[in-house]
């Protein structure tokens, strides 16, 4: 299955019935870590549970088995990337494979930059600039 480079997230959740409509939650760190806004309209992929050995428990907290939901970058990797946007603590965020979300300081939306991870959490990475990029390199 190919994914689209606009993927802003990936969890897992439950569907369930309240008030005779089928809800679906959205964990509150994907809004509090700024791709996704309240109050906005966005299209929504449901696919089915890629296998029985991934359980979710509340939809606000997804439990992922999967191995394809480890992170994609590790500690000490280096990326060339462009900075899309800056975080509400005026961080460049750039995002790699699957949407996953990479907090750079020190740069700048449109910047690009060669980036050394140097944390990696379950959602988010964090990393530390090498070098700026003429941006014709």
């Amino acid at each position: 299955m190919e994914i689209s480079d606009q993927l802003r997230c990936l969890f897992s959740a439950q569907i369930r019935e309240q008030d005779g409509s089928y809800v679906i939650e959205i964990p509150e760190q994907e809004i509090q870590l700024g791709d996704l806004q309240q109050d906005e309209t966005y299209r929504v992929a449901l696919l089915p549970s890629a296998s029985n050995q991934e359980t979710v428990g509340p939809a606000t907290e997804p439990k992922r088995k999967s191995s394809s939901q480890t992170p994609p970058v590790g500690e000490g990797e280096r990326r060339d990337v462009e900075i899309e946007d800056i975080g509400e603590q005026g961080d460049g965020i750039t995002r790699v494979e699957r949407g996953f979300v990479v907090i750079v300081p020190d740069t700048e939306q449109g910047e690009r930059v060669t980036i050394e991870i140097t944390g990696v959490r379950e959602n988010v990475a964090f990393a530390e600039l090498v070098e700026r990029m003429d941006y014709y390199d």
